[in-house]
């Protein structure tokens, strides 16, 4: 067995040392893939009648929700927040920071050797055995190589919760360019009469710029969601250009088919899953509270919005928004338009914040490259499908949604480990983001509460990036974590227990930081 002292152990040191500092300063590491993240190209554009282009927007941030990220709304946060006294560790939060830019160094691989199965083992000793698991399935992996190098039932299908939204992440960014953006519309009818046109995009924001939160941070240029009130200007630019200044509005829905509802909608962790909507249905857009109460019919909510910005800008609708009978016809005359940001930086937000209203869309826009209905099940074809073509192993998985809400999704965690070497591979620099996304331990989105100092891992703070997942009685965590010999490894860990939520939680951070000690 190797020591872990020497040069491996000092690059490891090094990289801690770094993100530590970066994240004190605010500049952005990525985390432990082995590239950069896919570039982000320009903002928001406007219909092709020249006029001019708008930001656009992305996240990053991590756990508060103000802007429409329905976070780990499967319960991830709730219950992270306390230390073994009792008291929330507020001042956590304002370690969070976004996650973008150059993602942080694997080391050598020349130098650093991935540590043995026999290692591993022993290493993680009794850790595996803490009663608070239950039942543990878990599998650890070397992220340069995909080699699996230890674990136990990690072929066995368990249920993933919130770590489902890495395999939804990864098939969305394998099937769609790295520039595609999410369209809101508006397209001409009948005289005197327009059309709003849901593309899917649920971040869409009727806040002003200034009041738009992201983790509770401000946003920028790449991050700010897309604007109702803006599209309304464009609208009412275009239409007095046109010498109109009343029409008649509706609203169009049609792009998603299926049900509605998620099977375990809550109205909290979930909205209605429509491809029309403002603040992911929020019914206060700048709730802090991580599972906020939403609006019966979010794209309703959105169409009314919509109104109320055309009359302030002098634009008369007459009578109620209503729902489209039909969808536009093809070819209908578009009027204006604001665009997500690119699907790149939408993943890192349903990473970070584990937001569940993003992750259905983002599967739905997965759905539609692939030629399959934009419902769950067609979603979840499309997501199955891409992910074999990838050579991702598939046995056991079963799929039914793209956010983990699903008690009957299933998946073994040696598929999940597979998600993340393929995410951190030079050969599939379009997956980036899957890497760039995940929270980082102690410091950002829903593990910025966890690996504190009395968590007994506080040592893997900093160094760990992971996707978490929790139900009732599952608690699940999958990510990267660079080792004491400076290499990066995959792991994914996936409990069934019916004991205390942070119990198991911590029983969890434990082995992960067992496993960023090893060097062996």
């Amino acid at each position: 067995m190797r020591s872990g002292t020497g040069a491996g152990r000092g690059r490891r040191a090094a990289l801690a040392a770094a993100l530590g500092v970066v994240l004190a300063t605010g500049t952005t590491f990525a985390g432990p893939a082995l590239a950069q993240p896919s570039p982000d190209p320009g903002h928001s554009r406007r219909a092709d009648d020249g006029r001019d282009q708008q930001r656009d927007q992305d996240r990053d941030g991590d756990r508060d929700e103000d802007q429409g990220w329905d976070g780990e709304q499967d319960r991830d946060r709730q219950g992270d927040g306390r230390g073994d006294d009792g008291q929330q560790r507020r001042g956590d939060r304002h370690r969070a920071v976004p996650v973008r830019g150059p993602v942080l160094a694997a080391g050598d691989a020349a130098d650093s050797k991935a540590p043995t199965g026999g290692g591993l083992r022993t290493a993680l000793g009794g850790t595996v055995q803490d009663k608070a698991l239950g039942t543990l399935n878990f599998a650890v992996a070397d992220a340069a190589t995909g080699e699996f190098l230890f674990g136990s039932q990690e072929k066995v299908p368990a249920t993933p919760a919130s770590t489902t939204k890495l395999a939804t992440a990864v098939a969305a960014l394998a099937l769609l360019p790295a520039e595609h953006r999410i369209a809101t519309t508006v397209v001409r009818g009948a005289p005197g009469e327009i059309t709003l046109v849901g593309g899917g995009d649920p971040t869409l924001t009727a806040l002003p710029a200034d009041q738009i939160r992201i983790g509770g941070a401000p946003v920028d240029r790449d991050s700010a969601p897309a604007s109702m009130a803006e599209l309304a200007r464009r609208t009412a630019t275009a239409l007095k250009a046109a010498g109109t200044t009343e029409v008649k509005l509706s609203y169009d829905t049609s792009l998603y088919t299926g049900p509605l509802l998620h099977h375990d909608h809550d109205a909290m962790n979930i909205a209605a899953v429509t491809p029309l909507m403002v603040d992911e249905g929020r019914i206060d857009p700048r709730s802090p509270d991580e599972a906020p109460a939403r609006v019966f019919d979010p794209a309703g909510q959105a169409a009314d919005s919509f109104a109320g910005f055309l009359g302030a800008e002098g634009i008369t609708v007459r009578g109620k928004p209503a729902r489209a009978a039909t969808a536009p016809a093809a070819g209908a005359a578009e009027i204006a338009r604001v665009e997500s940001p690119t699907i790149g930086r939408l993943v890192e937000r349903m990473l970070t914040t584990s937001d569940n209203t993003l992750a259905e869309a983002v599967a739905r826009q997965a759905a539609v490259a692939a030629k399959q209905p934009a419902s769950f099940e067609g979603a979840a074809r499309a997501v199955t499908g891409e992910l074999a073509a990838l050579g991702v192993p598939l046995d056991g998985v079963v799929l039914t949604d793209g956010s983990g809400l699903a008690k009957a999704n299933l998946i073994p965690p040696i598929t999940l480990v597979e998600l993340l070497a393929a995410a951190a591979a030079p050969a599939h620099p379009e997956l980036r983001p899957v890497i760039t996304g995940l929270p980082v331990a102690g410091f950002s989105g829903t593990l910025v509460n966890r690996f504190g100092t009395k968590s007994g891992a506080n040592e893997a703070a900093g160094i760990v990036r992971a996707k978490t997942g929790t139900l009732q009685g599952v608690n699940t965590l999958a990510g990267t974590v660079v080792d004491a010999d400076g290499r990066v490894l995959a792991f994914a860990l996936m409990t069934r227990t019916d004991a205390d939520p942070n119990a198991a939680r911590a029983a969890v951070d434990r082995i992960v930081a067992k496993i960023a000690a090893c060097g062996c």
